[in-house]
């Protein structure tokens, strides 16, 4: 099947062929025809899997063959995503798929200046990809208006209501127009997902690409039971053994990011970070060094568990496994992308084990377990199974017995 038989434009067609697109991915044969036909859209997809195709091409195509003039501080399109470096990957592919087309999109998020933004906007652009606390500054400043809204794209909803924009993302939808298309992209849907898109959606066109909540079948996922103190020791033993060129390292929080990446360099292993606290730019220049070669380790918090689209990326360890158990799917998902293989490697100590239970019972797949010698953790991991039972709980080990207690004795001799 070609791109050209789903009913893209020419102009799009030969745009593909020049970025090597040549065969539409399942997700892609299934969601092109769909948006094209003006249909909601609820489909449920693997990270990798060509999702952002599946909504980008088609809604360009619109925008293109409705030949409506977008108002000055207006837009026609929407495309909203959880997280700033999502925004940027999701507009950059926009922008890709878009080349030659009469038409002006931009990216909006927090954490820059608003007024490059609201400046781009006076002339009107045709497609915004926002993240949803940024675009309501901007409609609430009256520098965007919604009422030429034809179509809107939730990407990744879960994991903006995960962040706690569901006010936001509310706010967002009371404003729009109530006749259009919506479409509902993302590769795990929770009970509160369902939710709105049963409030959202009119008829919508139901696409399961791949099994929901399941991990890319070519990464390799094993963990290592560890000690909490030694996680880092044991990070830097397995980078030396296994030899891995590049690595995307996973932790809980912003410190624990923080002190690896001083550990690293401390041993002169190139490494930068991503998480809430560095500025926009700066999490821009590590993720631009980390694709260029430069950097050897690039360590992230779950901020970059979604959005970052790294090309053959071989390891991606999880230093600490993520509290939403969803959030494993999106981080090992950055690994085995477009059918490439991969490895997920978790560290994982004593009281983990709910996570890891979690885990496991959402992707249905008990996780191997292989101990790496000289790291064997004296608080034992419990053993668990694909239904995220713990089946029970390693017994202390017992004190070793000690010899029987020397007692003095005072023997006076009487004479």
């Amino acid at each position: 099947m070609s791109f050209a038989s789903l009913g893209l434009i020419d102009q799009i067609t030969r745009t593909l062929e020049t970025l090597q697109y040549h065969t539409p991915t399942p997700v892609q044969q299934q969601a092109i025809p769909a948006v094209l036909a003006g249909r909601d859209v609820l489909a449920a997809a693997q990270t990798g899997t060509g999702k952002t195709a599946g909504f980008a091409l088609p809604l360009l195509q619109r925008l293109v063959m409705d030949g409506e003039q977008v108002a000055s501080n207006s837009t026609r399109a929407l495309i909203l995503v959880p997280t700033r470096e999502l925004a940027e990957q999701v507009h950059q592919s926009v922008r890709d798929y878009g080349a030659g087309l009469p038409l002006r999109t931009m990216v909006a998020y927090g954490g820059v200046s608003i007024n490059p933004q609201m400046m781009k906007l006076r002339r009107g652009v045709d497609l915004i990809v926002a993240t949803p606390g940024r675009l309501l500054d901007l409609h609430r400043q009256n520098a965007v208006k919604f009422h030429q809204v034809r179509t809107l794209v939730l990407d990744e909803a879960d994991r903006m209501l995960d962040l706690g924009f569901a006010r936001e993302l509310d706010s967002v939808l009371a404003a729009l127009p109530r006749q259009r298309q919506t479409l509902l992209f993302s590769a795990t849907f929770s009970d509160p997902i369902r939710a709105l898109a049963a409030r959202l959606l009119t008829a919508p066109v139901g696409i399961d690409a791949a099994p929901r909540n399941t991990t890319v079948r070519a990464i390799r996922q094993w963990i290592v039971p560890v000690d909490k103190k030694r996680k880092s020791e044991l990070f830097l033993h397995l980078l030396r053994r296994h030899g891995w060129p590049q690595v995307l390292v996973f932790a809980k929080t912003r410190k624990g990011v923080d002190e690896l990446c001083s550990l690293l360099a401390a041993k002169r292993i190139a490494a930068d970070s991503i998480h809430g606290d560095k500025p926009q730019p700066a999490r821009l220049r590590a993720l631009e060094r980390f694709k260029a070669g430069e950097v050897k380790v690039l360590v992230a918090t779950d901020v970059a568990a979604r959005g970052l689209d790294i090309e053959e990326l071989p390891v991606v360890v999880n230093l600490d496994l993520p509290i939403v158990a969803e959030d494993y799917v999106h981080r090992t998902g950055r690994t085995g992308r477009a059918g490439a293989s991969g490895e997920a490697v978790s560290l994982v100590a004593a009281d983990e084990v709910t996570q890891l239970a979690a885990i496991e019972a959402l992707t249905r797949q008990a996780l191997e377990r292989r101990e790496e010698p000289g790291f064997e953790p004296e608080h034992r991991v419990p053993e668990t199974n694909a239904k995220g039972e713990v089946l029970k709980k390693p017994k202390k080990p017992k004190k070793p017995k000690g010899d029987a207690p020397v007692v003095a004795v005072d023997v006076r001799f009487r004479r």
